[in-house]
């Protein structure tokens, strides 16, 4: 119980200094949400009525900076994030972050968590039959498919796939805009199909971490005296490599699968730029270009708000499977 106490000690500490620095960072970047719009406007609109339309959206350029960080604090504990002042003019951010979202999370979401299970399976595998043929080909490949830049295999995948087979698969927004959205066959085949070249994209630059991981975990937990002892009273050797081995080989990876998905709310923001797909990553492109403070700070907080929780689940799954944790 105090382990699980001091974490969550932690997780608002680190919420609260995250918050802080969410809050000044967009204010020293060079640049600002009037001179944004002044080149949008292409000047024919004064400097005094942009601010003056800043402030109806909640920006006001001009307030003491500790009245403006406690009400942005109150602000973002309440859900109130204020309208877009970026591309999307006068839109509520809570609005613009609800429509891109769900395809953060159904694409980047469920590709994630794919990938942590393949590699780690595969990767228990590969350590187990170490030496063998798999275990032989596994780590040279996937070395090299870890290293390889997300948006250079998504461009790679659309000449092969998209414009090499005549389009067989789209490789451009989310779904065909001549289908009306509902829960149609045409609308979510149009849907799967669109999102097919973007997660395959982010399986092929993740996947081969999770197993390498997973497969150097293993080798080192199978030299480890319990599972020598278990081989010894003759148990049966799937639930060697499964009850002992792996178990215990996964622990590491807990933390990293928490960060990645944490992440997932951030989106892979150069795989939704190539792709055009309009997810959270993609959102948060297009407010950094356009000065959008917040729209910004919204998804800078919860960005955090998701790693943060993701580890703190972690934390308590660690409990839940190492007893050595619980004595901590």
């Amino acid at each position: 119980m105090r382990f699980i106490l001091r974490r969550l000690g932690f997780f608002l500490l680190t919420l609260w200094a995250a918050l802080t620095l969410n809050f000044f960072i967009p204010r020293i970047m060079p640049g600002d949400p009037v001179d944004a719009l002044t080149v949008r406007t292409r000047g024919r609109v004064s400097r005094g009525a942009l601010e003056q339309m800043l402030t109806s959206f909640g920006f006001k350029p001009d307030q003491n900076v500790a009245v403006q960080y406690a009400d942005y604090l109150g602000h973002m504990f309440t859900g109130n994030w204020g309208r877009s002042i970026g591309q999307t003019l006068g839109e509520p951010v809570t609005r613009l972050i609800g429509d891109a979202l769900p395809w953060t999370l159904g694409l980047v979401g469920v590709t994630t968590v794919l990938a942590f299970l393949l590699g780690t399976l595969i990767g228990t595998v590969a350590g187990w039959r170490r030496g063998g043929a798999l275990d032989a080909i596994l780590p040279p490949v996937f070395v090299v498919t870890s290293a390889l830049p997300y948006f250079w295999v998504g461009l790679l995948l659309i000449l092969v796939f998209s414009q090499g087979t005549g389009g067989a698969l789209p490789a451009n927004f989310n779904y065909d805009t001549s289908i009306v959205p509902g829960f149609s066959p045409g609308f979510v085949g149009s849907v799967l199909s669109h999102a097919v070249l973007p997660a395959a994209t982010l399986l092929i630059t993740t996947i081969g971490g999770w197993i390498l991981t997973m497969r150097n975990n293993m080798i080192t937990t199978l030299a480890e005296d319990y599972v020598r002892m278990a081989r010894a009273k003759g148990l049966n050797p799937r639930r060697i490599m499964y009850a002992y081995g792996a178990r215990n080989a996964i622990l590491p990876n807990l933390a990293g699968f928490a960060m990645s998905l944490g992440f997932v709310i951030s989106g892979a923001i150069l795989i939704e730029y190539v792709f055009n797909y309009p997810g959270v990553g993609y959102l948060l492109y297009n407010a950094v270009q356009n000065v959008d403070y917040p729209l910004m700070q919204a998804l800078f907080m919860l960005f955090t708000v998701a790693v943060l929780v993701a580890l703190l689940a972690v934390d308590i799954a660690t409990v839940w499977l190492d007893p050595r944790a619980r004595a901590a």
